[in-house]
């Protein structure tokens, strides 16, 4: 009789100890920026270096139980997602829109113009990243019911796609100098480690191997510091740019929220819960901002 392979079957086969090291060694770099960058280091790109290492750190952290647990409760994993969207919800709000109306007060804009202005960056996040969300896989949450090999290439760049704006926001944020970007890092960093740990356990439970899960849910994390530098730079080549990436990283992190995170963690029939780690996100991140910014 002919056996019918798991997908990922093949890759219990290999070792498991280049993924455990690879993983490591990502914990260990960022740990090492997070340490040795001071907090109130002036220069942004090091602030946006250092906030996009703590994002990183936080997701391998998340990513790493995976190793011995093997299955999270389905109502925990949605209410950690709901508490995922409630932070970036916030950090939308109170980080990103509020100090980009500012930003562009500053700049010489009315009332009017900097509302205008911050809400054409708005828009033009939004559609950046619906525009790229749809060239990666048209639905994350379809790709995340049966994961075979050779959609999981698909599903993790849709993981790293969704984590591009919280590193565009800290680096915007630690690139402006504003005072609320150490608040906004740690806040981002806070839901980065359940995030780590769904998008490792979903790897595992279509039946790859738990410690490339755990190696592929932290690698999707060094997507942030990446796309912080980025960011800090852009604003420091213009300070012309500050609102305008403020609001862009509002909108295109807005659109993670309500088109991936809300409607996963109200996918399984967990909704009261999800919402209600949604409020509880929101009300941490609210509360970092306001005595961290």
């Amino acid at each position: 009789m002919n056996r019918v392979l798991h997908p990922f079957a093949q890759t219990r086969t290999l070792s498991a100890w280049p993924y455990a090291v690879a993983t490591l060694a990502i914990f260990g770099v960022a740990l090492w920026l997070v340490a040795t960058v001071p907090v109130d280091d002036a220069d942004g790109l090091r602030r946006a270096m250092r906030g996009g290492a703590l994002c990183a750190l936080a997701t391998a952290l998340g990513a790493m139980p995976v190793w011995v647990v093997k299955h999270l409760h389905q109502r925990l994993a949605d209410g950690l997602l709901g508490f995922g969207a409630g932070v970036m919800l916030a950090a939308t709000a109170f980080s990103l829109v509020l100090p980009g109306l500012d930003a562009a007060g500053r700049a010489g804009y009315s009332a009017w113009g900097a509302a205008g202005l911050v809400s054409a960056g708005v828009l033009l996040g939004a559609f950046a990243l619906l525009a790229l969300d749809r060239g990666v896989v048209d639905d994350p949450r379809d790709a995340n019911r049966d994961l075979v090999p050779s959609r999981v290439v698909l599903f993790v760049l849709a993981i790293v796609l969704h984590n591009v704006p919280e590193g565009m926001a800290v680096g915007v944020a630690a690139g402006g100098g504003l005072r609320g970007a150490e608040g906004l890092a740690m806040g981002i960093s806070l839901q980065d480690i359940p995030e780590g740990l769904v998008v490792a356990l979903i790897l595992a439970s279509a039946g790859m191997a738990r410690s490339k899960a755990v190696f592929i849910g932290a690698l999707s994390g060094v997507a942030e510091p990446v796309a912080a530098l980025l960011s800090a730079w852009a604003v420091a080549v213009s300070s012309l740019l500050l609102p305008w990436g403020l609001a862009f990283a509002a909108g295109a992190m807005l659109i993670a929220v309500s088109h991936s995170v809300i409607p996963e963690s109200n996918r399984h029939g967990n909704g009261a819960t999800a919402s209600l780690g949604l409020a509880v996100g929101f009300c941490l991140m609210m509360a970092l901002d306001t005595a961290l910014g």
